[in-house]
């Protein structure tokens, strides 16, 4: 059994409890227009052109046999669906300019890499699954997570639940934490943003809450401007988990300005022509304070 990974970063303290190993998984149904890892969307590996790297050596153009690195204009200019032979132009490239955007791991290989971590994890830590789409490689990441807790590891997911709802009952037995994605509660305004119905997200929500985890689960929504930061959509999903679970956990989770420099990598264009900045600390507050006026008791705010 083998998954596409895109990272495994280490010594994470925003992805749960503790000191954590956070591992990314490529591939993710939704196509979110402000997508923090637009590398992470497509579950298919490609090389990636860094140009900040490029020493403007020309040893790709001469290796390339069929216009995969090519100049355009006065620029290195990549294009990732040409058949080369990438692992070879990222051998030579001098100054690792070319890299492929994932790699390809057994199960036995990435618990290789978490057990190097396992001193951190004794006060609370552990491993965290996120992406992309974790359960969007479900049987994988469910394998990874049955060896976790084979070994006494804490688990927890980051997830947007548009998944086969059997796909997320498969895991639960194997989670200690789950957070979980509500980005618009609007099915059209749901659509046209992140490309699918909410309706699957939201009844996977009624399970995740309805679980024995549940007070281990945290909604989350992302503000992003003039998108998801309307009064009504952040009382609509309040109402919506609230009505679920009264003691349900809501994180409202500041813009993000950092995401948009990642496109240019894989030839997307980012939502905003113009990135927009943080929220204040006090508008923060009043995202917050809206959801506690919708019925939701803990409501976190990560500034």
């Amino acid at each position: 059994m083998e998954g596409n990974i895109f990272d495994i970063r280490r010594f994470s303290t925003h992805d749960g409890d503790g000191i954590r190993t956070t591992i990314f998984f490529k591939g993710c149904p939704l196509s979110c227009v402000w997508c923090q890892n637009p590398e992470g969307i497509s579950i298919t590996r490609r090389p990636l052109y860094f140009e900040n790297r490029c020493i403007n050596c020309g040893t790709c153009i001469t290796l390339c046999k069929h216009g995969g690195m090519e100049m355009k204009d006065g620029k290195l200019h990549i294009n990732p669906k040409a058949e080369e032979k990438w692992e070879e132009l990222i051998y030579h490239c001098p100054a690792g300019a070319i890299q492929m955007d994932s790699k390809t791991y057994s199960v036995e290989e990435v618990m290789e890499e978490i057990q190097k971590d396992k001193v951190f994890y004794k006060h609370g830590g552990g491993i965290t699954l996120s992406g992309g789409e974790p359960l969007f490689q479900g049987e994988f990441a469910k394998e990874l997570l049955k060896q976790c807790k084979k070994v006494g590891i804490h688990t927890a997911i980051e997830t947007a639940l548009h998944v086969k709802s059997e796909v997320l009952k498969g895991v639960l037995p194997y989670l200690d934490m789950a957070y979980a994605d509500l980005k618009l509660i609007n099915d059209k305004a749901h659509e046209k943003y992140t490309g699918t119905s909410n309706e699957l997200i939201k009844k996977n929500i009624e399970i995740l809450l309805s679980s024995n985890i549940k007070d281990k689960v945290v909604i989350r929504t992302p503000m992003i401007p003039e998108i998801t930061t309307s009064k009504e959509n952040i009382k609509g999903i309040a109402e919506f988990i609230a009505g679920i679970y009264p003691e349900v956990s809501y994180e409202i989770l500041n813009y993000n300005p950092l995401a948009q420099a990642k496109y240019h990598l894989v030839n997307q264009e980012y939502c905003f022509d113009e990135n927009q900045k943080l929220y204040s600390k006090e508008k923060m507050k009043e995202f917050g304070k809206w959801a506690e006026e919708a019925g939701v008791k803990h409501v976190i705010i990560e500034s």
